[in-house]
């Protein structure tokens, strides 16, 4: 069985949603750039990670295929 929708006026929506915005627990600025600086620790720390596994991996398959240069 279908559910009917009530249909909220554009002015009401709005409404709504600054009052759901305003409930949000907003990051502070130190918060926001400790997160960043960590989100770009770990991405250089995962791109020395792949640039290791792509390393090996790529000797393997030389050695392998006898493509030593």
């Amino acid at each position: 069985m279908a559910k009917t929708s009530s249909r909220v006026s554009p002015g009401e929506f709005v409404r709504q949603v600054r009052q759901e915005g305003a409930k949000v627990t907003w990051p502070t600025p130190r918060e926001t750039s400790t997160t960043a600086l960590m989100v770009f620790i770990m991405v250089m720390i995962m791109a020395v990670f792949f640039l290791g596994v792509d390393f090996v991996l790529n000797a393997g398959v030389q050695w392998i295929l006898g493509l030593e240069a």
